[in-house]
């Protein structure tokens, strides 16, 4: 069973070539909402980041991985196993798809390859994520991929002025 490829797309370990994808993703502040960055990235830090992800999952406790799409053999976006619990068998899941490249199957099918990836090697019981309730793709991308909504965190991240809701989704194996 091939873990991480399918028909169109193949997920990665991070390479030096990933900088500029990286630095350009990183520091779109019209993402910054949705997950936890405050500043821009450097390209120093993100050289360093590079550097550092030769560690395995049970060493920094997080595995990003790059989606690859096989037509074009293009990066086309990130998708992150994050907060890794292997006592309680469960890792928050984050995905990003470059805006060109969305809307075109991409996420569901880096979600499934990370699924079997995290329940079938990693042996994992269950995956979540933290969907902003505004974030009307990404909360339909989880819920065609089977996540549930099994909580709502009232005003849990700040948007400007204002809190926004985020739903609690998860997928148990």
């Amino acid at each position: 069973m091939a873990y991480l490829e399918n028909d169109i797309i193949k997920l990665r370990a991070l390479e030096p070539e990933d900088m500029d994808f990286l630095y350009r993703w990183e520091n779109d502040s019209d993402l910054w909402r949705y997950g936890s960055t405050l500043a821009p990235y450097s390209r120093f830090s993100i050289r360093e980041y590079l550097a550092d992800s030769r560690l395995d999952i049970f060493q920094t406790r997080q595995l990003r991985l790059i989606v690859v799409s096989k037509d074009e053999n293009q990066p086309i976006g990130t998708i992150d196993l994050y907060d890794f619990d292997p006592i309680n068998s469960r890792a928050g899941i984050g995905i990003l798809i470059d805006s060109q490249y969305r809307k075109r199957g991409f996420g569901i099918a880096a979600l499934d390859l990370i699924k079997n990836y995290a329940f079938h090697f990693l042996m994992m019981k269950q995956l979540f994520a933290y969907v902003p309730e505004k974030n009307i793709p990404s909360v339909k991308l989880f819920k065609n991929c089977g996540y549930e909504t099994t909580g709502h965190l009232r005003s849990w991240i700040k948007n400007g002025d204002t809190f926004e809701d985020v739903f609690f989704m998860q997928l148990i194996r």
